[in-house]
């Protein structure tokens, strides 16, 4: 026996509601199948009218424990028992008079006896961390029609990836910006510089800032240190009516063991395995999802439906997929538990992923997923339908290493490595990728983009610009973290913002220049991106001039006219005459030249046209005589075009 309000309870024997109950008989069977498409919509805290009274009605998942009780603003954190619907482990109560507002807690009385506090695992607001309580929220208003699902995966895709904490501080530098600066600065900001979508970091509720939300604690959430519900609902408008599109980092691989949230949610690993050799992530001291479970799929599941619905957000960016596929991620021999084969491979996290793309492509097929994920797991962006796992794009981690190493070697000693600048095209078309130059590589004592180039300064930004423009000629949809375009010199400080002092100088300022020119021109080209799944629409022109280190091919649109050539020097040294050949006769025009003085180069060059040679080459039947300015990239195209 306990008491509450002066009242005892028996603990084995819970109260039964006096209306009718809050979860039906068709919700209590699809969550207890795992099958409820919108689970947010039964669980959590919601204001309803039931049994002619005004209230909230509240409703958690917690099928081990011996009884829940409700605390909040609307009984004084007295506390009030909640009623058990055997078959579905859902408990409930409807609170006459409670309002939109009140914040509330569930006591969670264990069958051990212990008593733990927790947190609203559906809550759609909670407190500042670290205050943990959860706020009963009203529904927000219908998001616009979705867009056509046409468009998910045509177009150019160039992704500006930021954390909305260390962007820009408007405040000053010890406050963090709230949605409503965001959506007054950063928002123009992405749309000025050409970027067609903005990606943030995990906006999920979080309790350690320094996770950048990688650790999230409160799933269905936006985090409080950025305002409320309504005004994120508000941002994500203003990035609408921007023309950009709205992508979310969204970490369903694993969640922090914070006594107040999932983890032991009712005295048994209820979210998680029970074993640690399947339910811990040594990595990263965090807990995994157990995905075989119906529940929790369906946690997952329905939170992604959720931000997309909700939200009106355009993606989701899937993290550290390569931690969900395998068993033995992390782990030594010996220290992971097989499947039910023998093998390494997660079965149910691979059922996961292929049920959540089914829901979508059903329920939001506008909505795009793309996965951070590391290895050669095959078919990521494969239909589910054809044993795929679902996702519209993958990020290529092998084309970002490959790339940054070259950059980071002494231009004399390239030579012996050009297949780095080389290799990525054996697997182009083996996946629909994402070049990623993203906030992983300028952390942790990576340093800054800047600082991975080699040489003095002028080589080094001469390097960096000779990256961009390598990047948005390659074959895949771009992706630049946040003060990439600044060339910032330092790595990234998640407590501070950009340094956008730089800017103040002219080189700096140069290479935010290019990067906006990248993205127009790239938007503007089609021949760099209507065909990205086609490799007939790629062909390499100069692949094999490794003495020189110089690599040259041609990107084709829809039409013959509609040709990009594409030219790098990746030594500091001026190639003149460099012959190549193209498919057009006539005169090309330097479209871009990123060692033009305009992004802070040397002005070498070719004076903006140059006329083709009636002489075959590299297989083309005219040729071109072009200066290669040092440690640069051109873009050529016909003049006509």
């Amino acid at each position: 026996m306990t008491e509450w309000n002066r009242k005892a309870h028996d603990m084995d024997d819970p109260p039964q509601p006096s209306h009718e109950p809050w979860i039906g008989a068709t919700d209590a069977w699809l969550l207890a199948e795992g099958r409820h498409l919108r689970p947010w919509q039964k669980l959590g805290a919601h204001p309803v009218r039931l049994g002619g009274r005004d209230g909230v009605a509240f409703a958690v998942w917690a099928p081990s424990a011996r009884q829940v009780v409700l605390t909040g603003d609307f009984n004084r954190w007295s506390g009030q028992p909640m009623c058990l619907r055997p078959g579905c482990g859902v408990w409930e109560l409807f609170v006459p008079d409670a309002v939109a507002g009140q914040w509330y807690k569930f006591e969670v009385h264990r069958a051990d006896g212990s008593v733990v506090m927790k947190s609203d695992p559906y809550a759609r607001q909670t407190e500042l961390p670290p205050g943990n309580a959860a706020r009963i929220c009203e529904p927000l208003r219908p998001p616009p029609a979705a867009p056509d699902p046409c468009q998910r995966s045509s177009g150019p895709m160039a992704i500006y990836e930021v954390h909305a904490g260390s962007w820009r501080r408007p405040g000053g530098p010890d406050t963090l910006p709230g949605w409503d600066d965001l959506a007054r600065d950063l928002v123009p900001y992405v749309a000025g510089m050409g970027f067609t979508h903005l990606e943030l970091l995990p906006v999920s509720e979080h309790p350690f800032y320094g996770s950048w939300g990688y650790q999230p604690t409160g799933l269905y959430a936006p985090t409080a240190r950025y305002g409320s519900p309504q005004d994120f609902r508000r941002f994500v408008d203003a990035v609408h009516a921007a023309g950009l599109k709205l992508i979310l980092d969204w970490v369903p691989a694993h969640f922090p063991s914070d006594e107040h949230a999932l983890a032991r949610f009712d005295g048994t690993a209820l979210y998680e395995h029970a074993d640690p050799r399947e339910g811990v992530h040594r990595d990263w001291n965090t807990l995994i999802y157990n995905f075989g479970r119906h529940e929790v799929k369906n946690f997952l599941v329905g939170n992604a439906l959720f931000w997309i619905e909700q939200y009106g957000v355009d993606g989701l960016r899937v993290d550290a997929v390569a931690s969900m596929l395998y068993r033995d991620y992390s782990r030594p021999p010996g220290e992971w538990i097989p499947n039910r084969h023998g093998g390494r491979e997660n079965h149910e996290a691979i059922a996961f992923l292929q049920e959540v793309h089914e829901v979508l492509r059903r329920e939001a097929p506008h909505a795009i997923t793309i996965a951070e994920e590391s290895t050669a797991f095959p078919r990521v962006t494969g239909p589910v339908g054809e044993g795929g796992l679902g996702f519209d794009h993958k990020w290529n981690m092998g084309w970002m290493h490959d790339t940054l190493a070259y950059l980071a070697l002494d231009p004399v000693h390239r030579s012996w490595h050009h297949d780095r600048m080389t290799f990525s095209m054996m697997y182009a078309y083996s996946e629909s990728y994402v070049l990623p130059l993203s906030h992983d590589e300028v952390v942790h004592g990576k340093g800054s983009l800047l600082a991975k180039m080699h040489g003095d300064r002028w080589q080094k930004l001469a390097n960096l610009r000779a990256l961009y423009g390598w990047m948005y000629a390659h074959p895949g949809r771009k992706l630049l973290f946040m003060g990439a375009e600044l060339a910032q010199t330092t790595e990234w400080n998640h407590d501070r913002e950009l340094p956008w002092e730089l800017l103040e100088d002219p080189d700096h300022a140069g290479v935010q220049r290019l990067v906006g020119d990248l993205n127009r021109i790239y938007r503007e080209t089609p021949a760099l991106h209507a065909r990205e799944a086609d490799p007939h629409a790629f062909r390499w022109l100069v692949v094999d001039d490794a003495s020189q280190s110089v690599l040259a091919f041609i990107r084709h649109g829809h039409s013959p006219e509609d040709t990009l050539l594409a030219i790098a020097n990746f030594t500091p040294v001026v190639r003149s005459p460099y012959r190549v050949g193209v498919p057009h006769q006539g005169p090309w025009r330097e479209v871009l030249n990123t060692d033009s003085s305009y992004y802070g180069g040397s002005n070498c060059g070719n004076h903006g046209t140059v006329h083709t040679r009636e002489t075959a080459m590299h297989h083309q039947p005219w040729s071109l005589d072009l200066t290669l300015p040092p440690l640069s990239v051109l873009w050529l195209r016909p003049a006509q075009a």
